[in-house]
C-alpha cells in the first residue's frame, strides 16, 4: 500500500481538493497493457500500472441527509474519486474497480479462484456497477442542488435507485420487474417494515403505495382514517372516532371489492381493528405502527380456503395467497 502523495510526488493540498488528479495515477489506470506505445510512455515517465482500484466516495448523500448547510454539502462533493472510478471502469479490460463494500467478499473469492487475478466477465460486472454508482452520485448532487437553489423544473433531472427486491414478474406475468428505492426516508411502502407474509408483488407495491398516499391526505391529528384499494381503485375511504370505526365505514363503501384489497391506516393498528380486518382476506395492511395484540392476531390468521383464491388483476394467472396478510408498520402519513 502506497500513499498517493508518494506516487505523484505532490502532497495533498487545498484542503484535500487536489490529491489524485495526476498523470501518474490516471496513467496507471488508463494504460492499455497490450499497447506498446502506452507501455513505453508509462516506462518513460515512471508510471506504474494499477490493477485494482477501491474507492469510497465522499459521503455526499449522508451529509445531505443529516441536514448539513450548503457549504458543507459542497465540500462533500467528491471530484477525484469519480474521475478515478470512470477511468478504471473504462479500462476494465485490465483494471478491477470496487465502489461498494458489498463487493469485497466477491472480490476476495474471485482473487482466490484465479491465483490473485480477476476474470474479464467479473471486471465487466464491476465496471457496470461502478458507472451506476457514479451516475447515482451525480444524480444525488444535481437533485440536491436543484432543490437548494429553488430550481423546480431543471432542464435535466436525474434519478437513481438501489435494488430493494427482485420481483417474480411485473404487472402481467410476461413482464419483468424489480423494486428500487432512492435512499430517502420519505414515509411509505419503500421505508415500511414488513412484519409477516410473502414478499410483495409488483401490483401489491403499486396498490399499497396508492392506499398509503390516499390515507396520508388525512392528518392523524384530525382523527383515524382508513383507505381500501383494490387494483389501483379506491374501494372505500372513511374517518371515524376510532380506527375500527373508520375501517368498518370504509369497508361498507364496497364490501365486495374490499376482499383481497389493500388497507392503509393513518394511525396505530390496534387489536380491535385487526380483528375486524381479519374477518375477510386482505392482501396488505399498512399503518404507522401496530400493537402487540394486533400483530398476534395477524400472525394467527389462517390462509383462505382454496375456493377463495383469486387470480391476479391481469386475469387468468392464479397465484398462491399468503397466510393471513402482509402487514407493514412504520409508514405513518406525512
Amino acid at each position: 500500500m502506497v500513499d498517493v502523495a508518494d506516487v505523484t510526488g505532490f502532497p495533498e493540498m487545498m484542503d484535500g481538493r487536489v490529491k489524485t488528479l495526476h498523470p501518474v495515477v490516471h496513467g496507471g489506470l488508463l494504460a492499455l497493457r497490450d499497447n506498446d506505445a502506452h507501455m513505453a510512455a508509462a516506462s518513460e515517465h515512471d508510471i506504474g500500472m494499477i490493477d485494482l482500484l477501491v474507492v469510497n466516495l465522499y459521503p455526499f448523500e449522508e451529509t445531505v441527509a443529516k441536514g448539513a448547510p450548503y457549504d458543507e454539502c459542497i465540500e462533500n462533493i467528491d471530484i477525484g474519486g469519480p474521475a478515478m472510478i470512470r477511468a478504471a471502469s473504462k479500462n476494465h479490460a485490465f483494471v478491477s474497480v470496487i465502489t461498494d463494500v458489498q463487493d469485497y467478499a466477491a472480490l476476495l473469492a474471485e482473487l482466490n479462484a484465479n491465483d490473485g487475478a480477476t476474470s474479464y466477465p467479473f471486471r465487466q460486472k464491476l465496471a457496470q456497477n461502478a458507472y451506476a454508482r457514479t451516475a447515482a452520485y451525480d444524480a444525488a448532487v444535481s437533485g440536491w442542488m436543484a432543490k437548494a437553489i429553488g430550481e423546480e423544473t431543471p432542464r435535466r433531472r436525474s434519478f437513481a435507485g438501489t435494488l430493494a427486491q427482485s420481483l417474480r414478474y411485473g404487472e402481467n406475468p410476461h413482464q419483468a420487474a424489480a423494486f428500487y428505492t432512492d435512499g430517502t426516508n420519505r414515509p411509505g411502502v419503500a421505508t415500511a417494515k414488513q412484519w409477516q407474509g410473502k414478499e410483495l408483488s409488483y401490483n401489491n407495491i403499486n396498490d399499497t403505495d396508492a392506499a398509503f398516499e390516499l390515507v396520508a391526505e388525512f392528518g392523524a391529528d384530525k382523527g383515524p382514517a382508513v383507505a381500501i384499494i383494490k387494483h389501483a381503485n379506491p374501494c372505500g375511504v372513511a374517518t371515524g372516532a376510532s380506527a375500527e370505526e373508520a375501517y368498518r365505514r370504509a369497508f361498507d363503501c364496497d364490501r365486495t371489492s374490499a376482499f383481497g384489497g389493500i388497507i392503509a391506516l393513518n394511525t396505530t393498528l390496534d387489536g380491535q381493528t385487526a380483528k375486524a380486518i381479519t374477518e375477510i382476506f386482505t392482501e396488505v395492511v399498512i399503518a404507522p405502527d401496530a400493537t402487540d395484540e394486533a400483530r398476534e392476531i395477524f400472525a394467527a390468521k389462517e390462509p383462505p380456503p382454496s375456493h377463495h383464491r383469486r387470480s391476479s388483476r391481469s386475469g387468468g394467472c392464479g397465484r398462491h395467497l399468503p397466510s393471513g396478510c402482509r402487514r407493514f408498520s412504520g409508514a405513518g402519513p406525512r
